[in-house]
């Protein structure tokens, strides 16, 4: 067939699926732009090659972004050994790449969003380990809500409360929650009322964590037994400040300049009281600031442990090991830039690959291509390379699939010259 400037063949591709959503192995020949760091003779004719990308937002989820990669890549070497392993760093895709590592199947339960609109919550349970995984994207998340709709200071975490209590109520030992994509920024707060805390104010005993009232009193539930939370965080911000949820992805939520104080003084107030309670400082702690303070009303009230969201996949995952075993990895994402060297899933897998001397590859929608981020990578190749970003957005699949190619061709011409 026809594959952009380049004629191919589509070889036989041997496939080895394991159940519904798990790691799949695939017997297919790779390669992947080459820079004058590396030569030719690092490569082997046939490779061990692991595609472990993260998803490409708002176009791919990271199963079949990595699907599209392995089908480029097999059609100039079909003959390399491929291994996919979807990642999450704890934001949106979370829980279908959790699943697929824990054996874990969906379950659907009824609750509200947001903007407390009535929905069903896909969530994941893993029969033999009794754990619950939970996506708060899936209940809470900015996505589900149409867009200038709903006043970012109206949406609140309450709906998470209903997904939490039937894993309890199924027996969970464990509950692995990741709590990127949200849109909410009540530190919580709506989530602590769903698990029976009460909140009173000598003002009013109805209040809205938005608005800027005294709490005198905070009341925990008469009963609550929780298993083990471990909650995956893709940021490791603070609650409060300048590097806090409000100031830095308030924002993206839609908050304005003028309503950022507000918000900032409901998420003081509410720390403050908790610290009263509780005495300790939970807003300090590293990713209390994730999900617009979800973070913190997890590990608050809920007794959560935060852990950076890749490290929990890459535990899970045993990437290690699958490092030890590729001569080549190719990752990607939506964007490849500065930021992707601040904790998140596809910088953490360049940053291991560079300490280990592994050859990693880069494949975004697009890509900033600062040194700082080159130097991580053994070549960085964007869909925009090919397409503006509006065809590139319309057609992910074709485009990555065409990236990937190029990628493999470059290191056969390399190898060549």
């Amino acid at each position: 067939m026809i594959f952009g400037l380049f004629i191919v063949q589509y070889p036989r591709l041997e496939c080895h699926r394991l159940r519904d959503g798990q790691t799949q192995s695939l017997e297919i020949k790779v390669w992947g732009g080459i820079d004058s760091k590396l030569q030719t003779s690092d490569f082997e004719p046939n490779m061990r090659v692991l595609i472990a990308p993260d998803k490409f937002k708002g176009t791919l989820t990271a199963r079949e972004a990595a699907d599209a990669i392995a089908r480029g890549w097999q059609r100039i070497h079909p003959k390399d050994s491929i291994e996919l392993l979807p990642i999450s760093d704890g934001g949106d895709g979370f829980g279908e790449v959790m699943s697929a590592l824990l054996d874990a199947r969906p379950r659907r339960t009824k609750t509200v969003d947001a903007a407390h609109r009535p929905c069903m919550a896909t969530w994941w349970w893993a029969t033999k380990t009794k754990t619950a995984i939970i996506e708060s994207a899936r209940v809470i998340g900015l996505a589900m809500l149409p867009p200038k709709v709903f006043h970012p200071l109206m949406l609140d975490t309450f709906g998470l409360g209903a997904v939490i209590r039937t894993a309890q109520q199924k027996g969970a030992k464990q509950i692995i929650i990741g709590i990127g994509g949200s849109a909410t920024n009540d530190g919580g707060y709506g989530l602590a009322l769903a698990m029976g805390w009460k909140f009173v104010s000598s003002c009013d005993p109805e209040i809205n964590w938005a608005l800027p009232l005294a709490i005198s009193k905070i009341c925990p539930p008469r009963r609550l037994l929780l298993p083990k939370i471990l909650v995956a965080v893709d940021v490791q911000n603070p609650l409060l400040g300048s590097h806090g949820a409000t100031r830095v992805f308030g924002p993206q939520k839609g908050l304005t300049k003028e309503e950022l104080p507000v918000a900032e003084n409901s998420l003081h107030l509410l720390a403050a009281i908790t610290r009263k309670y509780f005495r300790k400082d939970f807003a300090r702690l590293p990713g209390t600031g994730a999900a617009g303070g979800l973070g913190f009303g997890l590990a608050a009230f809920l007794g959560a442990r935060l852990e950076p969201g890749f490290d929990l996949f890459a535990r899970h995952a045993k990437l290690s090991g699958r490092l030890r075993t590729a001569d080549l990895v190719i990752t990607g994402e939506g964007a490849i830039d500065r930021s992707t060297l601040m904790g998140k899933g596809v910088g953490e897998i360049a940053r291991l690959c560079h300490e280990r001397k592994i050859p990693c590859i880069g494949i975004a929608g697009t890509a900033t291509r600062t040194s700082q981020v080159a130097r991580k990578f053994m070549a960085i190749h964007a869909l925009t390379d090919f397409a503006d970003a509006n065809d590139a957005r319309a057609n992910p699949v074709f485009w990555l699939e065409r990236a990937a190619a190029t990628a493999a061709t470059n290191v056969r011409a390399d190898s060549k010259a």
